[in-house]
Parts: C-alpha cells; structure tokens; sequence
C-alpha cells in the first residue's frame, strides 16, 4: 500500500457531556463520545433515547401515534415498536408528499433526499438544518477511523450522482465542515473524473465498491497506473461489496491503496466505519445509535454472534427520526472492546446480505453477496449478473459472466466451468454459467442492480 496509514488510536478520557436542553441539541463533544467504555455508552444512549423520546412524543404525528399507549416515562429501546419500511411508504402515501415523520413544522425542514428505490416504492426524507448537523458529525467518526484529515493534507474526491439519493452528500459536506478539500466530480465520464483525480491530487475517493471497480477497469484502459496516483484510501458504501473479501483484494490490488468499508441508509443516516486496525467488520456509531439484532420471524432478540436483521434506532436525527427500525440488512453483531480503543460493537463481515434477497436452491438458504464472492475470486471475470428464477418445483440460478478482455482468454471456453464448479463447491449448488460479449453487462456508479429475481407465477 502506497502513503500513510492512520495512526493507531489510543483510548482518551471521556468527554464531559450535557443534557439536551432544546430540541436538536446535541452534546458538545462527539469526537469524545468514540472511547467511552460500554457503561458509559450505555447512560449516555439512555439519556439520548429519553430527550428524544420527550421530543417526538410531543409533536411528531406518526410517532405520537404509535407510542400512545406506552407511559410516558418509558426510556427501554425493547418496550418501544418496530419501524418498518413499509410504514413508513404508506404514511407518505396517506399525508403525501413527505409523510407525518416530521417533528418540526415543514419551514424548519433544508434538505430534501429520497432513497435510490432498490427497496420498493422510494422514500422521500427531510432533515432540519440541526439533524443534517448531526449526519455530517456521524462522518467525522468515519473519517477518524479512516485517518482522513485536513492537517495531512488529506483531499477527497466524491465520484457519485449529486442527486436526490442521499449518497455521499453526508460524507461531502462533512469533509468541507472538517476543513478538507471535497471534490465534487458529478455529471461527468468516468475518463473525466480520473482525470480530475490526478489533476487535483486527490488522497482519498468515496465511492460504490462497483464503481472502485468500474473507475479501475477505465483507468487500465487510459494507462492510467492507478498504485501510482496519490490515492492512498477508498472509503466505500452503497452495498456489501467492501467487506468480501476477494472484492475488497480486487479494488485494493488494482488501486493500491486501502479500503474502508462503511454502510448507511437514507432513512437512517450513516451508521457504522470500519477502522484501521481490525478489517473485516465494521462498527455500529453507538453514541448516536443503538443497534439490535433479531430474529426476522420470530421477532425476538438473538445473542451476540448469532445472524439476523439488524434493528436501528438513531438517538439524534431528530426531525425525523427513526425508532427500531427493522433494515433488511442481515448482521451478525459482536461486543468487546477493539484494538483501536473503542467499545463499540462490530458487525463481523459487514452487510452479509439483504435478508429480502435470500434465495433458497436445493435446501440451502443463499445471499448474492455468497455468489459476489466466488466470482470475484476470478480476474478473467470483468462483470456479472445473477438471475434467480424461482419455479414451482424448483428454483433455477442463471450466472452471466463478462470476461475482462485483459486478463482472459477470449477463446477461454472453460471459464464458465471453472466459476460453476467453484459455486457448487462453496455453495452446493448448480448454475448455469453462460460467458456473455466483453461490454454486454451494463456497468454501475451507485448501487449496483446485478441481482434479478423472477418470482413464482
């Protein structure tokens, strides 16, 4: 790896903290807040839950409703009901067109988003100027963990849409409060945009982890010797792909520089980093979120260690809030404190997947985040696509594969072989494997839509 790593974090004392006297308040010192121990973790969550609680209880419709039968001195996140998605979608359609989540009365409301729609019908946020607040000091904790700092010169550039999707707007506006030079790079070619990366000395890109593959098949095309540009860390979101590790090895090899994986929603901001010293998972920002695990069916809790969907609720976007709120996102949490001196839990491997997305073949419950990794074990392979057709009897897998011109074989008629084998030996099941023309899969700069599911007629 090229440049500087981060230097390893030491625990500090904890910041003195103050009560949230008016609505939005938040405590002084968030950086602080990163080396409390789980005691203190623990008040300073109860503390966040009850002010906001008091709040939301008072003015906010949709939450007035579904709290009205608890007592008002409730502060237990597990007495408190679920949130889900699809709530929330037929709220915006009953009080079109933001939906009655809103604590505030609209004219305190600055900043519109709206989800990408990969999950259903898409869902239009607000934020107060002091939740976006909030959001932006969510990625200060990132960056932290990243080592990205104004001091060392550190520049990021944003590769992504600027649209309505909340992306990395978060991440933009946190880096310009930190006092770096943010690079928008929107509305243009991926050619342009390397272009640009070099020409500014960019240091870090926040980006898809597809788009970190996307912006690398370019580069080797251009001549563009990526390990020798001054990049030296991609922090990536958007989809799991960060923490698999053969897409992770992929876009650190090709880039050669370090990547940081992170994940969040728009309808619950950014949530959780993975730091420096220990890759491989990623922790849940526990000072402005408490972060649960259950059983997707049966509803309940699930140990620590134990796979399931991860349940949000986030003590400080205020203005509309989120309160356990089942994510989809299946996880599988663990305690203790890290080698980089926090106490926050992890989220060991990251996303594992989209509990949505499962598919079951011959008995066996699979992510498209399982395939992901197979097929990135393969450079021939450039692109995918999977499509699962789910019949009355039998449930059918079909793998495209797009092979990278570069690095394989044109005639190379045993690479769909070679990758279907490898499934049935890390997945115990068939598919059909088809190569399809170098530049037929379409390629991606936010989420990436490589999963089709034909359902049942």
């Amino acid at each position: 790896m090229k440049g500087r790593e981060p230097p390893r974090s030491s625990a500090a004392p904890p910041a003195p903290m103050s009560n949230p006297a008016r609505p939005d308040a938040r405590i002084d010192d968030p950086a602080g807040e990163q080396w409390l121990d789980r005691p203190a973790l623990a008040a300073l969550q109860r503390r966040k839950l009850g002010a906001m609680l008091r709040a939301v209880r008072a003015t906010n419709p949709f939450y007035r409703r579904k709290l009205e039968r608890l007592p008002a001195d409730c502060d237990s996140v597990e007495s408190l009901p679920f949130t889900t998605r699809a709530e929330i979608e037929a709220d915006q359609l009953d009080h079109p067109p933001f939906g009655s989540n809103l604590t505030y009365p609209l004219s305190h409301y600055s900043r519109y988003h709206q989800t990408s729609g990969t999950g259903g019908r898409p869902v239009r946020w607000l934020d107060t100027a002091d939740s976006w607040k909030w959001f932006q000091r969510c990625w200060q904790v990132i960056f932290d963990a990243a080592g990205v700092s104004a001091a060392a010169g550190d520049r990021v550039m944003f590769p992504f849409s600027f649209g309505p999707f909340v992306g990395f707007w978060g991440a933009f506006e946190g880096a310009t409060a930190r006092g770096l030079l943010a690079i928008p790079a929107g509305g243009m070619s991926t050619q342009a945009r390397l272009r640009m990366m070099i020409d500014s000395g960019a240091t870090v890109v926040c980006c898809t982890p597809t788009y970190a593959l996307r912006m690398a098949e370019v580069a080797a095309k251009e001549g563009i010797d990526l390990p020798r540009s001054p990049v030296r860390a991609l922090i990536v979101a958007g989809e799991p792909g960060g923490n698999i590790p053969p897409t992770r090895a992929r876009i650190e090899q090709a880039w050669g520089a370090r990547l940081y994986d992170h994940h969040g929603m728009t309808e619950t901001g950014a949530v959780s980093f993975e730091c420096t010293e220990m890759p491989g998972g990623l922790h849940v920002i526990e000072s402005e979120f408490i972060a649960e695990v259950i059983d997707p069916e049966a509803l309940q809790p699930l140990p620590e260690g134990r796979a399931g969907e991860l349940v949000l609720t986030n003590l400080g976007r205020w203005g509309s809030p989120l309160i356990r709120y089942r994510t989809g996102d299946q996880v599988r949490l663990s305690g203790g404190r890290c080698a980089c001196g926090r106490w926050y839990a992890r989220l060991e491997g990251g996303i594992l997947g989209r509990i949505d997305e499962m598919f079951i073949v011959r008995g066996n419950n699979v992510f498209p985040t399982a395939v992901e990794a197979v097929v990135r074990r393969f450079p021939e392979v450039a692109e995918f696509r999977l499509t699962v057709l789910e019949g009355e009897a039998l449930t059918q897998v079909r793998l495209e594969i797009e092979p990278d011109p570069a690095t394989a074989n044109g005639a190379d008629r045993a690479l769909p072989l070679r990758v279907g084998q490898a499934l049935l030996e890390t997945l115990s099941f068939r598919a059909e494997v088809l190569a399809v023309p170098p530049g037929s899969l379409p390629r991606f700069e936010m989420k990436a839509k490589r999963f089709v599911r034909v359902p049942r007629s």
